[in-house]
């Protein structure tokens, strides 16, 4: 058995720094004049890469949520101490959801042309835009439909994340068990909720993009891509505010168990990623394989580079128990994992927009800067609307005397 030392449990309130603040600012003025350049330059170019990075950081937030689920129906109390990163986390998705208003509302002025089956026509017998394939997917692919499903959806999600927050900050003045049985009664009904809306959301706005192309784990592979994301984005918030003097109580043991999450399922995206892959690589049907074709052809260099930086560099770097309880080494593979993703899905979305003449440019890294800029933003200020620490929280003392052996 170990030794455990006396960790005194006392409430914490973050207060975010000038210097952070001013950060964030800047790169949301970054991000804005991305936006103005890109809409200058190519509206075309700029309405993927504004998809690309709202989709993102929806994924983001909403495994913030699905943390907190997954974390509430095992009954875990290894995370309860900084359980209020993942909460925060959550409260971006209302910004992402009138980011997905803008991008629909800008396909029903015809600003935007990302989507190709909701073109004039092209379900039409009679009209020489008229596609065949397409035409047999219409009954779901159609805007009125897609326009009420994600109406849904959004609800749905916001609900729960919703409820899940009011009752945990319910249980910082109550305490006792109450509150933590009704999150699990909730997030019991969320997992398969998320389960199925995920995959939808999956469909209706990223592989609806390549209209001719589907693949039934598509969902599993950007579920697996967004978890590691907000995996990544909760170690490196926990190392931040251990360095700046907040959250005592999180321990080398609570860090090796972010990164044996971090490790494992950037392990579990390289298999879904290989599984997606290899059955279409095998198989060479021609309307399957165009999809791999285009990204190996005209987007070569990054497809490789997609996969060293999500698996082989996490992998080789977290493979001994040490590094994972090394903050420095920590912060390296997050920051690359974080990177990497916004890769992963910059091939996913840009040859079905964009095309072969895409290049990551200043409107690129711009515009994701800038939304990241405000993701931090309405992160870092959440934080500060209640304890970092949940005093009151039943498993607070399981947390602090929590050991990996």
């Amino acid at each position: 058995m170990g030794h455990h030392h006396e960790v005194a449990v006392h409430e914490e309130k973050f207060v975010v720094p000038a210097r952070l603040r001013n950060i964030t600012f800047g790169l949301m003025g970054i991000g804005l004049v991305a936006i103005v350049v890109g809409l200058m330059t190519d509206s075309h170019r700029f309405w993927a890469n504004f998809l690309l990075n709202n989709w993102y950081f929806l994924g983001v937030a909403l495994m913030g949520t699905l943390f907190l689920a997954t974390q509430s129906v095992s009954n875990a109390g290894w995370s309860a101490g900084f359980k209020r990163i993942p909460e925060a986390m959550a409260t971006y998705l209302p910004y992402a959801f009138a980011g997905f208003a803008i991008i629909i509302l800008s396909v029903l002025m015809h600003w935007n042309h990302t989507y190709h089956w909701t073109h004039e026509g092209i379900a039409d017998p009679t009209s020489p835009d008229f596609d065949e394939i397409i035409a047999e997917k219409v009954a779901y692919l159609n805007l009125p439909f897609m326009i009420g499903r994600v109406v849904v959806i959004f609800t749905l999600w916001y609900l729960f994340s919703r409820v899940m927050r009011r009752n945990s900050l319910a249980e910082d003045l109550q305490g006792g068990f109450k509150m933590l049985k009704r999150n699990k009664t909730i997030s019991a009904i969320f997992l398969p909720v998320f389960a199925v809306s995920w995959a939808m959301a999956c469909w209706d706005f990223i592989m609806s993009i390549d209209t001719h192309w589907y693949s039934t784990i598509f969902w599993v592979y950007h579920f697996a891509a967004a978890w590691v994301t907000a995996i990544s984005i909760i170690a490196l918030t926990v190392i931040y505010l251990r360095r700046a003097g907040y959250l005592s109580i999180v321990s080398e043991h609570h860090m090796h168990d972010l990164g044996k999450f971090m490790f494992a399922f950037s392990i579990f995206w390289t298999y879904i990623w290989l599984s997606q892959f290899l059955l279409i690589f095998y198989a060479n049907i021609p309307e399957e394989s165009i999809y791999y074709q285009e990204r190996f052809e005209h987007f070569k260099l990054l497809f490789w580079i997609n996969l060293v930086i999500n698996f082989v560099v996490p992998f080789l770097l977290f493979m001994t128990r040490g590094s994972k309880r090394n903050e420095s080494m920590m912060i390296l593979v997050g920051v690359l994992l974080i990177i990497g993703k916004w890769i992963d899905l910059y091939i996913g979305i840009m040859p079905g927009t964009v095309g072969s003449h895409a290049h990551i440019g200043f409107v690129e890294i711009g515009m994701f800067l800038g939304f990241l800029g405000l993701f931090t933003f309405v992160f870092t200020r959440s934080l500060t609307k209640a304890s970092l620490v949940p005093t009151k929280h039943p498993y607070i003392k399981e947390f602090v005397t929590h050991e990996v052996l």
